[in-house]
């Protein structure tokens, strides 16, 4: 066992509710980790937690070895921690290669600078890597379309791409199939699937799409009222009646 990310008895409350309920959640390097759950489990604000965007009342969040607890999200993001958003976080105004390129050169410098707008075209490197991540994404031939004019499915592949020109240890994606019709979903789930065999990232993935989840997870956590209720593998969890029932409908195929 190698645990890339540990978290231990992590306790959130905003007032009243108690959004995280002493979790504990492992997640082993190279692995796909899927976290599932009704609306309101605690799922998001656990990312959160991962992230920098919300520090937990108390617990322990260990990253590689490292503590994430009170650093900034751009130095988690310098430790090799990448997020897809559940809304895809683009700027829509710029070229997709410029997208691509300003979170190269943020990941690189560990903040945006404002000179480094005049310098896109001359960073050759980042330039290369950044269209070699492009073709890997299928976004190449349109390198040079507004953001704001690619449809949902590739919105979501330009974010992937933000996130993969950083070179992730780990990838968290929240929804990452959300609004997409089915066959944009199994096109991001057969790009995911080539990713994890490629380049051997570890991802930690919140899902509702049951169909995303079990093409993809080598673990399955269930989350309910801040909780983690079950932990296991696949298979297990597909067979686990009280998940089948709290979760996923009843039987699934």
């Amino acid at each position: 066992m190698d645990p890339i990310l540990k978290v231990q008895n992590v306790n959130k409350r905003f007032g009243g509710l108690k959004a995280l309920d002493d979790v504990n959640l492992t997640v082993e390097r190279g692995t796909v980790h899927a976290i599932i759950g009704p609306n309101g489990a605690g799922k998001s604000t656990l990312l959160n937690c991962f992230v920098g965007r919300l520090t937990p009342d108390t617990g322990t969040v260990m990253f590689d070895g490292v503590s994430l607890l009170g650093r900034k999200p751009h130095e988690i993001n310098q430790l090799g921690v990448s997020r897809v958003f559940q809304t895809p976080e683009i700027f829509e105004a710029l070229s997709v290669l410029e997208n691509v390129m300003v979170a190269a050169l943020a990941h690189r410098d560990g903040a945006f600078r404002m000179n480094a707008w005049g310098a896109l075209d001359a960073e050759v490197e980042i330039r290369d890597r950044v269209l070699a991540t492009l073709e890997d994404v299928g976004l190449a031939q349109r390198r040079a379309m507004e953001a704001a004019a690619l449809s949902r499915g590739d919105k979501r592949r330009l974010e992937l791409a933000m996130c993969l020109v950083q070179d992730p240890k780990l990838l968290l994606l929240d929804e990452p199939t959300a609004g997409m019709a089915r066959a944009d979903t199994n096109n991001t789930i057969d790009l995911l699937k080539r990713l994890s065999e490629e380049r051997g990232i570890t991802k930690v993935v919140i899902e509702h799409d049951m169909h995303v989840v079990f093409s993809l997870a080598h673990r399955i956590s269930v989350m309910a009222q801040g909780h983690v209720i079950v932990e296991d593998r696949p298979e297990n969890i597909k067979g686990n009646p009280k998940v089948q029932e709290a979760y996923l409908g009843g039987a699934h195929a």
